[in-house]
């Protein structure tokens, strides 16, 4: 297993403000956050990734893992941030906050969960995506993403989100997979001392409020909150909702930064 190259983009913010980085859905790109940024921007400086074939980051050569992923991503910041990741980038925040305590200051995990779906599952759609591209995972995709009245509401948005999973690399996506097939931090849990906020959408099927509170109650300084509106990509159906929880919990981290909440 290899660190997997990612790419980051600086989405601006006041000089010396906090920096925040943020964190991707699989199938999506940076673009997930577009409603949510001009609101972090305003108090925080931001930065975000992405997964390996996805977006703005070069396809994976080679297996890894989402220990992987933190790993790569820890190495491209050199200060203390916050973090706040979707899914994928959910399980990317945790292991973030276990195995680089020093360098994450909070994380948010939003629609997510400490295990996602079963191994099997997620090795199903690695061959499927291998045999039939990413493009055959669109209409359920759609079904899954979106809360009932979001792509009606924003089809601009949800339709490039639905470009971003049929340009993603495939053997990339299926390496995404591979690694959430693997991704187990249940029993890890306690050893987490960063502040976490577990967050799930109201319609969220994939990662229901069940695995935020798991993540809440099983971590040191942990609390949930669900955004009712949304299902399992919050920064879409609901960026108002989704901005003002990231933001007012670094905020409270921020305010009380040697007694973690």
């Amino acid at each position: 297993m290899t660190q997997p190259a990612l790419t980051l983009t600086d989405a601006g913010g006041p000089a010396g403000a906090p920096l925040v980085v943020l964190g991707n859905s699989l199938g999506t790109s940076t673009i997930l956050w577009e409603q949510v940024v001009p609101a972090l921007r305003a108090r925080f400086r931001v930065r975000a990734f992405d997964l390996p074939g996805h977006g703005a980051s070069p396809a994976a050569t080679e297996a890894f893992t989402v220990a992987g992923l933190a790993d790569a991503l820890a190495a491209e910041i050199d200060e203390p941030f916050h973090y706040a990741g979707v899914s994928l980038g959910g399980a990317v925040g945790l292991e973030l906050a276990l195995r680089h305590p020093s360098l994450v200051r909070s994380a948010t995990i939003i629609a997510s969960g400490a295990k996602i779906g079963t191994a099997e599952g997620w090795h199903e759609r690695a061959a499927q995506v291998r045999q039939q591209s990413t493009s055959s995972l669109i209409i359920a995709s759609a079904g899954r993403w979106f809360a009932p009245d979001t792509i009606a509401a924003n089809p601009d948005l949800t339709g490039r989100l639905l470009h971003s999973l049929r340009d993603a690399d495939a053997e990339s996506y299926a390496r995404c997979c591979e690694a959430l097939a693997a991704h187990d931090m249940r029993a890890r849990l306690g050893e987490i001392a960063v502040p976490v906020l577990a967050v799930w959408g109201g319609y969220d099927q994939v990662t229901p409020e069940s695995l935020a509170r798991e993540i809440a109650d099983g971590v040191a300084h942990g609390r949930a909150a669900g955004i009712p509106r949304a299902a399992h990509l919050p920064p879409v159906d609901d960026p108002a909702a989704t901005a003002a929880v990231v933001a007012d919990f670094i905020d409270e981290i921020e305010r009380t930064p040697d007694d973690p909440a």
